[in-house]
């Protein structure tokens, strides 16, 4: 096909610009994906700002998500790479956050000494979110059907609040420093075994509809 008069005003007249890969959206998430490292160095500071900065920094992640995705919609600056990046950064923080209170099992007055209590959650929804990325993508290489019924639900929003709260909770209140720490951490812990069970719920969700469209 002949390039019309358009292709070539387009480029050399520079009145559309290409598509910005870096607009805000994504620079926040890039910031998400960097800020990880951090996480992990401030967890181990023995300092008594060490988790201070760890909370901080996590909270800052879980609000940038909730901004950029917001800032996405509202600009239209959605990028498929930003698309893409998204859920990675989250998953990221999520994972790395999940493993380093499994590294400092905490005095949980109420539960005793139980070295499982976050191990068992930490696992469920970290193989979750790696069951449910192959899911995904095993389901865009399939036919249109699947892709439209696994659709994101309710729960996935669900899992996602109860998951951050939880995390905060429970990366505050490491220190024994706060007021109200036993019921504070305990309510970080049962809302940490919502949020998994929500996790592996709505994994069943998405591989029933799955199995049903596979049956029609």
């Amino acid at each position: 096909m002949a390039p019309t008069h358009s292709d070539h005003h387009h480029h050399n007249d520079g009145k559309k610009p290409p598509p910005k890969l870096l607009t805000l959206p994504t620079i926040l998430t890039i910031g998400r994906v960097a800020a990880v490292p951090l996480l992990v160095a401030t967890f181990y500071v023995d300092s008594w700002w060490g988790p201070n900065a760890t909370t901080v920094i996590f909270l800052a992640a879980a609000i940038t998500d909730w901004l950029d995705g917001y800032l996405a919609r509202k600009m239209k600056q959605g990028t498929a790479f930003g698309a893409f990046l998204d859920p990675v950064a989250d998953k990221l923080m999520v994972a790395a956050t999940l493993v380093l209170l499994c590294t400092k099992p905490f005095e949980a007055g109420v539960f005793g000494q139980a070295p499982w209590l976050l191990t068992v959650p930490a696992i469920t929804i970290i193989g979750r979110e790696i069951t449910m990325s192959a899911v995904r993508e095993w389901a865009a290489s399939q036919d249109g059907k699947l892709s439209e019924a696994i659709a994101v639900n309710n729960l996935g929003k669900w899992k996602t609040a109860t998951q951050m709260t939880a995390l905060t909770i429970l990366l505050a209140t490491r220190d024994g420093s706060l007021i109200g720490e036993g019921t504070l951490l305990a309510s970080g812990v049962v809302l940490l075994y919502i949020s998994a069970w929500l996790s592996a719920w709505s994994l069943v969700v998405y591989m029933r509809k799955i199995w049903k469209v596979l049956l029609m």
